[in-house]
């Protein structure tokens, strides 16, 4: 009897498709080490399992929230070592979340400045423009 098409070992296709990866992807986070070595049928094609496909979707939560590739190659392999601490993953997380808010906070400040320079300009015919002038750097100069 035939296992039903649930049960796998799906195509790349298929699997790009339960994961939400696209198959370009499969192929990319496979070469970097994220998947362990995947089947293969007699011609060559990629067979995935429900646990590749487990982990595919793992690696894209974890691109969803920003992590790199390398703290990604990190938590995969604290994910399967189950004597792994709690601490390790902290760590990584506490990093990775320390980073975003310097960006977000970085990000504001340009839309702060950004902000002033669009309220600063007159938008009209004038030559005249604060934007242009603090991006040449010349806003000081020309007020000097």
């Amino acid at each position: 009897m035939t296992p039903p098409r649930s049960a796998g070992p799906w195509n790349i296709g298929e699997a790009a498709r339960r994961s939400g990866v696209s198959a370009r992807m499969v192929r990319h986070y496979e070469g970097l080490g994220l998947l362990p070595a995947v089947a293969r049928t007699e011609s060559g094609y990629r067979q995935y399992s429900a646990a590749d496909i487990h982990t595919l979707r793992f690696v894209k939560r974890s691109r969803d929230l920003g992590f790199s590739m390398e703290e990604i190659a990190e938590l995969v392999g604290l994910w399967h070592n189950r004597r792994r601490t709690s601490a390790s993953v902290k760590r990584i997380a506490q990093k990775h979340l320390g980073e975003l808010e310097q960006r977000i906070a970085d990000m504001q400040a340009m839309q702060r400045t950004l902000s002033h320079l669009v309220h600063c300009c007159h938008g009209d015919a004038r030559p005249n423009c604060p934007i242009l002038e603090d991006l040449a750097g010349t806003e000081a100069m020309t007020r000097a």
